[in-house]
């Protein structure tokens, strides 16, 4: 496969390479088993992932791109800060060829945890090339509140709730701004989750369990042959006290191993059913099985 052109863009001071023309649109299809996800005709799709993987951008990037091909119109919502959402609209107004560039302004420079990953990247630049020629494709960045009013709105809820809260607000708010056939939701499989999480001994509801009533949402956790992701772990050694602040120096941002999950011989696919040989979580409807997996490290690095 011929290998997209990337030129060099000067961002906020740092040398980040960017795509110059998306995938060929014709590549894009329609993943098995998304018509078993049809069938119960959800408003929102969630696709919970283990952040810092090129499959799976790519794989939600992919379905996106087939179903505006096909004429649906569709809202891709990432886990980017909501505080640069305004950014990210006005870089989606753009032509394509100044696109690439735009969208690596705001919010990116050291996110390291996988989010802010080449792979995110490449995807959004994909969907803009579709959306620049027509296809009816929306994005919205909808992680964190996004000012204070909407910190105090949610503020009453324990443990990580108000987080869950804000976000599952920004995705709604922006899928009722618009008329979509589909909202499709890429975010950490926590938040994806449609029963309660207990942490640090605080129960709250994930975004999945806010966003909207249950029968109206599909979640999808990732499943993989096992590979790498790009994560942050605390460094060999390291042990912080209790309430110490970590620091860079602390951690250990690189491509990490992760477990697979089963051993599947087959291309990406969506199920609502248990994998062979591994069992349910009854966190989530199913499972977007990717295969094997390698890590995307950040799209800009920087402090």
């Amino acid at each position: 496969m011929r290998m997209p052109l990337v030129l060099a863009a000067i961002v906020g001071g740092l040398t980040v390479a960017v795509p110059t023309m998306a995938r060929p649109a014709e590549e894009c299809r329609i993943p098995d088993g998304w018509a078993q996800v049809v069938r119960s005709d959800p408003r929102y799709v969630v696709f919970g992932e283990i952040h810092g993987t090129q499959q799976s951008p790519a794989f939600i990037g992919n379905l996106a791109c087939a179903l505006a091909m096909r004429g649906e119109r569709v809202l891709v919502a990432v886990e980017l800060g909501s505080i640069h959402d305004a950014a990210l609209q006005a870089a989606w107004l753009l032509p394509h060829k100044q696109f690439p560039a735009a969208l690596v302004k705001n919010g990116w420079a050291g996110q390291n945890d996988g989010v802010g990953s080449v792979a995110m990247r490449d995807m959004l630049v994909r969907l803009h090339a579709l959306k620049d020629a027509g296809r009816p494709i929306a994005v919205v960045a909808f992680n964190g509140a996004r000012d204070a009013t909407q910190r105090t709105k949610f503020a009453d809820q324990p443990g990580q709730g108000p987080h869950e809260a804000a976000q599952a607000e920004n995705i709604r708010n922006a899928a009722n701004a618009g008329r979509y056939d589909r909202v499709l939701v890429l975010v950490g499989n926590l938040h994806a989750r449609k029963q309660p999480v207990e942490r640090q001994a605080a129960t709250f509801r994930p975004m999945a369990m806010q966003l909207a009533p249950a029968g109206t949402v599909v979640s999808l956790d990732m499943a993989t042959a096992g590979g790498a992701s790009w994560s942050c772990h605390l460094r060999e050694g390291i042990m912080p006290s209790p309430g110490t602040p970590l620091t860079r120096e602390m951690m250990d941002c690189a491509g990490h191993p992760l477990r697979g999950d089963a051993t599947i011989d087959r291309a990406p696919f969506i199920t609502l059913q248990p994998l062979p040989g591994a069992t349910r979580d009854p966190g989530y409807d199913g499972s977007y099985w990717l295969g094997p997996v390698s890590a995307s490290p950040p799209a800009v690095a920087g402090d």
